[in-house]
C-alpha cells in the first residue's frame, strides 16, 4: 500500500494554500511555483476539492482559492478522499474476494491484516486536521511573505523614483515637431 502522487500533491498544496490565506485568495501558479506542481494536474485536483466543499475559488483579478471551511474542519482523510485517492491496502479493494471473483471464500490470508490497516489509516488520517500540519509547518520555522503586497511595494517605489525624473524630463525637454507627421505635412501646404 503506498498513497501516490495525486494524494501526497493535493495535501502539500491544501497545506501551502491554508499558510498564505490569510493574504487573501491564493493563485494555483503560485502554489504550482512554490511546491513544484503542474499547474494543469493542480487545476484537476482544486477543481475535485472545490466539488467536495473543501476549497472556494474568486474568479478576476486577484482572484485564486480559500478554505471552504476552517483549517481544524478538514482533516487529510477528507482532502485524500476528494481527490479520489484509494484508502485501501488489501488486494481486493476490499470486496474481499482476493483469489477470484467467484470463489464464496477468496479472502486471501492476509485479508483481515490488510483490512486492518485501512481502518487505521482511515482513523489516523481523519484525526489529523490541516490546521495540525499548518502548525507543524510553523513550528519549523517557515516563512510567509505575501508577494502580491511585495509586488504592490516594489510597483509604488519605482513609481516613486522615477515620478521625478520624469517631471524634470518634462520641464527641460519641449516637445520637439515631428518632421515626418502628416499633420505637420498639412501646415507646409
Amino acid at each position: 500500500m503506498r498513497l501516490t502522487t495525486k494524494g501526497r500533491f493535493a495535501v502539500t498544496a491544501m497545506i501551502d494554500l491554508a499558510l498564505r490565506e490569510a493574504h487573501g485568495p491564493v493563485t494555483l501558479a503560485g502554489i504550482s511555483q512554490r511546491q513544484k506542481i503542474s499547474l494543469s494536474y493542480l487545476e484537476q485536483l482544486f477543481g475535485k476539492l472545490r466539488r467536495f466543499n473543501i476549497v472556494e475559488s474568486t474568479r478576476g483579478p486577484g482572484g485564486g482559492y480559500t478554505l471552504a471551511r476552517k483549517a481544524h474542519e478538514i482533516s487529510v482523510a477528507d482532502i485524500i478522499v476528494a481527490v479520489d485517492e484509494p484508502l485501501d491496502a488489501t488486494q481486493c479493494g476490499g470486496k474481499g474476494n482476493c483469489h477470484s471473483d467467484e470463489d464464496e471464500h477468496g479472502h486471501c490470508m492476509t485479508h483481515d491484516l490488510w483490512s486492518n490497516l485501512n481502518l487505521k489509516m482511515v482513523e489516523y488520517l481523519s484525526s489529523v486536521s490541516l490546521l495540525n500540519l499548518v502548525q507543524q509547518q510553523e513550528g519549523r520555522g517557515v516563512v510567509i511573505q505575501d508577494m502580491r503586497q511585495k509586488k504592490i511595494k516594489v510597483e509604488s517605489a519605482k513609481a516613486e523614483k522615477t515620478a521625478p525624473a520624469l517631471a524634470a524630463k518634462k520641464e527641460v525637454a519641449p516637445k520637439a515637431p515631428l518632421i515626418n507627421s502628416v499633420f505637420n505635412l498639412a501646415r507646409q501646404s
